[in-house]
């Protein structure tokens, strides 16, 4: 963490968390791609992470794991300016207000600072996430060449239709135009073009609340953000006292440590809100969003592509907030 001597400068924490965004993107986003499509896919589509991962990139190529980007490369950015941000400044006002006469912002503190910035980061990344779902979930791939058909194989289809269509006063490429095949792009073609398009789409649709579909789910998903900074302090006090390891790697191990710790914890509520933000037609309620997950997958169904979600959240978090923190410390 940044020492207190730094802390007042409340700005840090938001102009360090656009690189901290740039950073958790760049690792994070394959791994939560391949979760993604797990959690609102048929039981029956995909065997596993490994599976999904395997199609995804056999159909789509590498650029199918960076599906929907776009949104959260600016998106990250911003969320994790605000979140983190929000959260210094939140750990600020706690131990002035709050804990006066404590040396140091207990770990449940960094824990109620959390919520708080778990709450106010929702208002930007609801839609964010809304859109960046919808555009994982498009599982068109690449389209294929049209076939250009021999003289042998138009013939032998159009055969017994050419004849049909002079019967009735067709044209021979008329009627032969009828049976020929054509190019397949139309069954390649996604719904969205991109996160503009996706954008625009929604609101036509559903006005703003279309694109805001799933915030209370992102705000319910975020309170466990509890977990998340109050493990992080335990873990960077602990290592802090018993190992002589420098500051960015104790940050680095309390950052992935950290970030399990609160998808362990949030996982089931992030699966849920998959669906709220992915459900067609009427906004669809938490609870029957809920429901639905249990009765086609039971309990089991609550941590479907549980896998990569964990093993991303290590290193792209990690990562994060050593960037996070050097960057608060070093900032004039």
């Amino acid at each position: 963490m940044a020492s207190d001597a730094r802390e007042p400068q409340a700005y840090r924490g938001f102009v360090a968390g656009i690189f901290s965004g740039i950073a958790k993107l760049s690792v994070g986003h394959p791994f939560d791609t391949i979760k993604v499509r797990l959690q609102t896919s048929p039981h029956s589509r995909f065997s596993g992470p490994i599976d999904c991962l395997l199609q995804t990139v056999r159909r789509e190529g590498l650029r199918g794991v960076y599906k929907g980007a776009s949104p959260p490369l600016v998106g990250w950015m911003a969320m994790d300016s605000l979140m983190l941000g929000t959260l210094n400044l939140n750990r600020q006002l706690l131990k002035t207000h709050v804990f006066p006469h404590h040396e140091r912002l207990p770990s449940w503190g960094h824990g109620i600072a959390g919520i708080g910035a778990g709450v106010v980061v929702s208002v930007i990344a609801a839609p964010i996430e809304h859109i960046k779902a919808r555009l994982q979930v498009q599982y068109h791939g690449r389209a294929a060449p049209t076939p250009t058909p021999t003289p042998t194989h138009s013939a032998s289809i159009a055969g017994p239709a050419l004849a049909a269509g002079q019967a009735r006063g067709m044209s021979t490429a008329a009627a032969i135009s009828t049976t020929t095949p054509t190019s397949t792009a139309a069954a390649h073609k996604p719904r969205y073009t991109g996160p503009l398009d996706c954008t625009r789409q929604l609101y036509h649709s559903h006005g703003l609340a279309g694109i805001w579909r799933g915030l209370t789910a992102t705000m319910i998903f975020r309170s466990g953000f509890f977990f998340w900074w109050s493990s992080y302090d335990l873990l960077q006090r602990s290592l802090t006292a018993h190992t002589s390891w420098s500051v960015p790697a104790v940050n680095f191990v309390a950052g992935g440590v950290s970030a399990q710790v609160f998808w362990i914890v949030a996982y089931p509520a992030d699966v849920v809100k998959q669906r709220v933000m992915t459900s067609e037609g009427a906004p669809k309620r938490w609870v029957v969003a809920a429901r639905e997950v249990m009765q086609q997958g039971g309990a089991r169904g609550f941590w479907r592509g549980f896998t990569p979600c964990f093993l991303r959240a290590f290193p792209a978090n990690a990562v994060a907030l050593v960037v996070w923190e050097w960057v608060v410390r070093n900032l004039p």
